[in-house]
C-alpha cells in the first residue's frame, strides 16, 4: 500500500506531466495558427467587408440592367409602332 508521501509525489508527478502537456498542446496551437495564418495569406483571399462592397455594386449594375432593358424595350415598341404608321 502507497504511503501519504507516495500519492502526494505521484500527483505532483502527474500535475508536472499535465503541465507539460498543456504547454504542449498550447505551442502546437501557436504553430499551427502561424502555418494557418500563412496559408490563407498566400491564397490571396478578400475580406468579408471587401465582398459586400463589391456584391452591392454589382447589385446596383443589375438594378440599372434592367432598368436599361425596360426603356430599350419601350424604345423598340414606340419605333415598331412608328414604322406601321408609315
Amino acid at each position: 500500500m502507497r504511503s501519504k508521501h507516495d500519492n502526494l509525489r505521484f500527483l505532483d508527478d502527474l500535475a508536472k506531466v499535465a503541465s507539460g502537456a498543456a504547454q504542449s498542446f498550447g505551442d502546437m496551437r501557436g504553430h499551427v495558427k502561424t502555418m494557418v495564418n500563412g496559408f490563407l495569406s498566400e491564397m490571396d483571399l478578400v475580406t468579408r467587408e471587401e465582398f459586400e462592397r463589391v456584391e452591392a455594386v454589382a447589385q446596383k449594375a443589375r438594378e440599372r440592367q434592367v432598368e436599361l432593358e425596360k426603356r430599350l424595350a419601350a424604345l423598340e415598341k414606340t419605333l415598331k409602332a412608328g414604322k406601321k404608321k408609315k
